[in-house]
């Protein structure tokens, strides 16, 4: 811990000029290293490009176009918030996170996270069952996050940018609002930290959960039978930005990021027919902003 007020923001400094370097760096060889195992941006183009295939050969709702409404609008979110709003802040936010907990842990006699009962769990399971669990925990966190962003205005204000889509595509699943960025990070790094988990494991299941999402929001006509009860699924999903959906549960439904089993758990799962002609979005849609810069500033400003 800084010995004096003026090294700690010495420090301070420190950890978020060498945010936005580390950061850049990793940009950079996103750029010039786009085989390399670890690409997110490679891995996201191609999955893109994969589903998008899916949704050209066998789709679900034929009439759609295959440049839907708002095609271009869901492909900037999804670069910008992977990408540019990483770069412009949530990196430095990132390591402004660590930084202040491990000295409020410092300051209290605790130890810094990384130092906790994680790495010795790290240690002692296999590679595979580690990601696994990383893979359940960090999915049950975020539907808990989302049943939160659904029944807190001041959250749902934020979210509805999410559900704005009207028509459905893989690309609807990455248009949000920067604020959940923060907001499901935020609260999984404490859990996560203490688990032992790192960045290199989070890349490995967010990659996967990242196809899995694509592949929701696609416009695919796909069956999963029995495993529709594990994995979230496009008949599934559907419902979920259905607008009747709200009709039958105030705060809405089938709040699975990866994985269903949690909505069948806790009773939040809701699927009366396939879902697939059906109006998406939220009442009062036709009054909503349809731009990025409009919907950015929504979520800031109380609606009715």
């Amino acid at each position: 811990m800084p010995e004096s007020d003026s090294d700690f923001f010495a420090e301070l400094a420190s950890t978020i000029t060498g945010a936005y370097s580390n950061y850049a760096s990793w940009l950079w060889l996103q750029i010039t290293e786009p085989f390399s195992a670890t690409n997110y941006l490679s891995m996201l183009v191609i999955a893109s490009a994969v589903v998008y295939l899916g949704e050209v050969f066998f789709p679900w709702r034929k009439e759609q176009k295959l440049i839907r409404k708002d095609f271009w609008l869901d492909t900037f979110y999804m670069f910008f918030n992977f990408f540019i709003f990483g770069l412009i802040a949530f990196a430095a936010l990132s390591e402004l996170g660590v930084f202040l907990l491990n000295n409020g842990f410092e300051a209290i006699g605790l130890k810094a996270l990384d130092e906790y009962f994680g790495l010795q769990l790290t240690k002692s399971l296999s590679p595979w069952t580690h990601l696994l669990i990383l893979f359940i925990v960090r999915d049950f966190i975020q539907w808990g996050i989302h049943r939160c962003l659904h029944r807190f205005d001041c959250l749902w204000r934020f979210h509805k940018v999410h559900h704005s889509v009207e028509e459905m595509g893989y690309a609807a699943h990455l248009r949000y609002h920067w604020m959940e960025n923060i907001i499901y990070n935020s609260v999984q790094f404490i859990p996560l930290a203490l688990l032992g988990y790192g960045l290199v494991d989070i890349f490995v299941v967010a990659t996967i959960s990242t196809c899995i999402g694509h592949l929701n929001h696609a416009n695919i006509n796909i069956r999963y039978g029995v495993l529709g009860y594990i994995f979230n699924n496009p008949r599934m999903h559907i419902w979920h930005h259905a607008i009747k959906s709200f009709e039958h549960a105030r705060y809405g439904v089938n709040f699975g990021i990866s994985l269903s089993c949690w909505d069948y758990i806790f009773g939040t799962a809701y699927i009366p027919s396939d879902g697939r002609d059906e109006a998406l979005g939220f009442e009062g849609i036709e009054n909503y902003p349809d731009k990025f810069i409009s919907q950015s500033i929504s979520g800031f400003t109380r609606t009715p």
